[in-house]
C-alpha cells in the first residue's frame, strides 16, 4: 500500500495516510497520458484567429494602373496578396480545435499521472479547511509549513469552497480544483498535489463504484 504524508490545517505533519491502490498504484501508460495532454491543450484553444482574404480587405476598387503599355504585369486591385496591405492567402479563420477522448482513456491517464506523482512523494493529504472567510495569510502559512509555497501547487477539494478559492487566488502558481474535475494535465503541471481528507475519501469511494 502506497502512503502519503498527512498534515493538519496549519501544516503540522500528523503522519501518513494510505492511498487507494486503484488510483495511486496503477501502471503508467505514457501514450495515453500524452494523448490526454494533447486533447486537453487542444480544447483550451479559442480558435478565434482570423485573417482577411483579398475579397474582404477594404479598398482596391479601381485598377492601380492601365492594363497595357506600362511594361508591368496586369493588375486589377492593389488589395491583391502580392501588395502590402492586401489580403492574406490561406490565412487562419475561426474554427473549433476541440478533440474528443474516450472516458476510459481519460480515467487511465488520470490514474497514470496520480500514480506517477504518488511514487515520487508529491501527493500529500491535509485536513479539511474550515475557512468561513478568505484568509490568504493563513493559506500561505499552510503552504510554507508544508514546504510547498514556492512550488506549483494543485489543491484539491471535495466540494466548492469560495473562501478557500479566494484565499489561494493571490498566491502565485496555486490552483484550486475539485476532485471530480481532476485531469491529467493539471496533475502533471503541479509539483505538489494536495488533497483534502474529504476529497481523498470521495476519490476512494469513486474507485469502489
Amino acid at each position: 500500500m502506497i502512503t502519503a504524508k498527512y498534515y493538519e490545517q496549519d501544516g503540522t505533519e500528523k503522519g501518513t495516510r494510505d492511498l487507494p491502490s486503484g488510483l495511486f498504484e496503477c501502471e503508467i501508460n505514457e501514450p495515453v497520458v500524452h494523448q490526454a495532454i494533447v486533447t486537453y491543450l487542444a480544447n483550451q484553444r479559442q480558435g478565434t484567429s482570423s485573417a482577411k482574404g483579398r475579397s474582404a480587405v477594404r479598398g482596391g476598387g479601381r485598377k492601380p494602373f492601365r492594363q497595357k503599355g506600362t511594361g508591368r504585369a496586369r493588375a486589377g486591385t492593389i488589395r491583391s496578396p502580392i501588395y502590402r496591405g492586401g489580403g492574406v492567402v490561406f490565412g487562419p479563420h475561426p474554427r473549433d480545435h476541440g478533440q474528443a477522448l474516450p472516458k476510459k482513456m481519460k480515467r487511465l491517464a488520470l490514474r497514470s499521472t496520480l500514480s506517477s506523482r504518488a511514487k515520487t512523494g508529491d501527493i500529500v493529504v491535509v485536513d479539511d479547511l474550515d475557512y468561513s472567510e478568505p484568509k490568504t495569510k493563513r493559506f500561505a502559512g499552510l503552504l510554507e509549513n508544508m514546504d510547498s509555497y514556492d512550488k506549483k501547487v494543485l489543491f484539491v477539494l471535495d466540494k466548492s469552497n469560495p473562501a478557500v478559492v479566494k484565499s489561494a487566488r493571490n498566491i502565485p502558481n496555486v490552483r484550486v480544483t475539485l476532485g471530480s474535475m481532476l485531469n491529467a494535465y493539471e496533475v502533471l503541471w503541479a509539483d505538489k498535489v494536495i488533497l483534502t481528507q474529504s476529497a481523498l475519501k470521495a476519490m476512494e469511494e469513486g474507485v469502489k463504484e
